[in-house]
């Protein structure tokens, strides 16, 4: 069975189910947000008899033994009861929640796409830098500080302009990559209160976009130049035309080369393509969205998406008929090819 961790609504989710639907595959979304306030988990462990789970909502059951493949879609904030009232008591109970659910996935023998912990590990910006120029990768020269001193310095040295970004950021605190004004000299004090990510300005507002399904890749030129805004193309996204994309068979290389020291099966590669016809690694985003791209370019992302899913668990449900694990513990996939957490 493949589990998706995401929500009803989320539509990339979706897309994805019905091209596994399509395929014959046996899957379902398990809902974070449903745990514990409309929905209930359980975990049996002894000496004598295999592990097993039931994630329990609305009257169906998950055997959560049953997990061949996981896909670590989009995660959501476990809701509480409305009864616990009490922020320390919220805060407990929170932990609690997410202590109990992060062991079962730590429980199940399923290939991950991807490994929690380590898609967490590679959404930091700066080791991304750091792992991205180790492996050939041009980068931007970057300055992330909580120095007012240093950014300056670094902004003086950059006579073509620089552009900044947060590391993170949520629905309620999210903000674009920003042109560094002269405005913005004079605030650079308010970095004691937090770091920022200044970086140099990569001329011409044309961005590739690269979605890597386990070994498929697809590129898409994303011209953010032709919108009202050509620093970030999420801010006109809309009006930036989006076209295919053939990368050079070296970089292709080099970023399979990236996606494999951060364990990765799914990414979503950020470039920007330099005057000089460079490519410059911006960011990977373990769990970056595609549909936009999909939808303009007709790319088949959706469908990669569900043919690799589909592959790991038909390949672990073949391991679990040779070794006869019908009846006892399934036996773990190969260690080259797991991607549990832990």
């Amino acid at each position: 069975m493949i589990g998706i961790i995401s929500s009803v609504d989320d539509v990339h989710a979706s897309h994805v189910l019905s091209e596994l639907g399509r395929l014959g595959s046996d899957a379902t979304i398990l809902d974070t947000a449903t745990v514990p306030a409309s929905g209930s988990v359980t975990s049996w462990h002894t000496s004598d008899e295999p592990w097993r789970a039931t994630w329990s909502t609305t009257g169906a059951a998950v055997d959560l033994a049953d997990l061949r493949t996981v896909w670590w879609r989009r995660p959501q904030a476990h809701v509480l009861h409305d009864e616990l009232r009490g922020a320390t008591d919220r805060q407990f109970a929170y932990g609690e929640v997410d202590a109990a659910v992060r062991g079962l996935w730590s429980c199940t023998d399923a290939t991950w796409v991807n490994d929690p912990e380590r898609d967490l590990a590679a959404s930091r910006k700066l080791w991304q830098l750091k792992v991205a120029a180790g492996i050939g990768l041009r980068i931007p020269r970057t300055c992330a500080t909580t120095s007012p001193l240093d950014a300056r310095a670094f902004l003086e040295s950059e006579p073509g302009g620089a552009i900044y970004k947060p590391f993170g950021g949520s629905e309620e605190a999210w903000a674009e990559t920003r042109l560094v004004e002269r405005a913005d000299l004079d605030n650079l004090d308010h970095l004691r209160f937090a770091p920022v990510i200044f970086q140099e300005l990569v001329p011409g507002g044309i961005d590739i976009r690269v979605t890597i399904v386990g070994r498929e890749v697809h590129a898409a030129e994303i011209r953010a130049i032709d919108t009202a805004y050509e620093f970030d193309f999420r801010m006109d996204c809309g009006n930036a035309p989006i076209h295919p994309h053939e990368l050079p068979h070296g970089l292709v290389g080099r970023l399979h080369r990236l996606m494999d020291h951060f364990g990765l099966l799914y990414g979503a590669v950020d470039l920007r393509l330099a005057p000089d016809g460079d490519y410059v690694f911006l960011e990977v985003n373990p769990a970056g969205q595609w549909l936009f791209v999909e939808i303009a370019t007709g790319q088949p992302i959706s469908a990669a998406m569900a043919r690799q899913l589909h592959r790991l668990d038909t390949a672990a449900s073949a391991r679990e008929v040779r070794s006869g694990a019908g009846s006892g513990a399934r036996p773990p996939a190969p260690l080259h090819e797991r991607r549990g957490p832990g």
